[in-house]
């Protein structure tokens, strides 16, 4: 029997998978932001005390690796427990459809109705979608999870951490192969470059005005960097 496609349910499917790219496209986004702001104000930060290039350079591969590993670390937990949560409700639905298939079909049957067929339609294509498959029938109209496309803890971590380290480069090269009396300058310009493209490509992901989105990243950014700088200058002065 040929597996029917409801064209709504087709839709949503193909709805899920977009919002699906585009939320790791946004994760890989901000993880870049959040490698530039945060290492680039540490390393102003310390300059803020100390031109020192040593200095600089040890604080600002310090605050690249716990970043990075932080990043990952977080981001490995967080969708672990997502999956943990998906296969659980993966398998309520198995045991459900088991022990109370008149019910489920009953429920897979409101599900169609309610997206516009008529009772009798929503009937015949709930006990279709069952004979031919009724756990794949289920999970895909009640949960819109693909069983066979969980995301991967591990390669979620892996993401996360090179996005941040591909934006905390940026500002530690500057400080690196800068010369010492343009050093601030240069890694204020090239975060502030960075972050102008991180926020154009995360309004892109989104949908969203690009100069707001813009404008708030740099902003934000600027607003860390002079901070820190401040701070870093003071207690040099103070000899903290």
């Amino acid at each position: 029997m040929e597996f029917y496609r409801d064209p709504i349910t087709h839709n949503e499917a193909h709805d899920l998978n977009t919002n699906s790219k585009l939320n790791w496209l946004r994760a890989a986004v901000l993880g870049a932001n959040d490698g530039i702001v945060s290492v680039s104000s540490v390393i102003v930060g310390v300059a803020g005390a100390s031109n020192e290039k040593s200095f600089i350079f040890t604080a600002g591969i310090a605050a690249l690796v716990a970043g990075a590993l932080a990043m990952a670390i977080g981001e490995y937990v967080s969708v672990s427990s997502q999956k943990d949560t998906e296969l659980v409700m993966l398998e309520k639905e198995r045991l459900e459809i088991l022990n109370e298939p008149e019910r489920e079909l009953a429920e897979l049957a409101a599900i169609y109705k309610k997206k516009g067929l008529s009772a009798e339609t929503a009937q015949k294509v709930a006990e279709e979608l069952t004979e031919n498959d009724a756990y794949a029938a289920h999970i895909d109209a009640e949960l819109g999870i693909d069983p066979n496309d969980l995301t991967n803890p591990v390669h979620a971590a892996y993401a996360s951490g090179a996005a941040f380290f591909c934006g905390a480069v940026i500002p530690l090269l500057a400080a690196i192969l800068s010369p010492a009396y343009i050093r601030l300058p240069m890694i204020f310009a090239s975060a502030v470059l960075a972050l102008f493209v991180t926020g154009g490509l995360s309004a892109h992901a989104g949908g969203a005005h690009k100069g707001r989105a813009i404008a708030r990243v740099v902003v934000g950014g600027v607003a860390a960097m002079v901070i820190t700088f401040v701070i870093g200058k003071l207690s040099g002065v103070v000899g903290i």
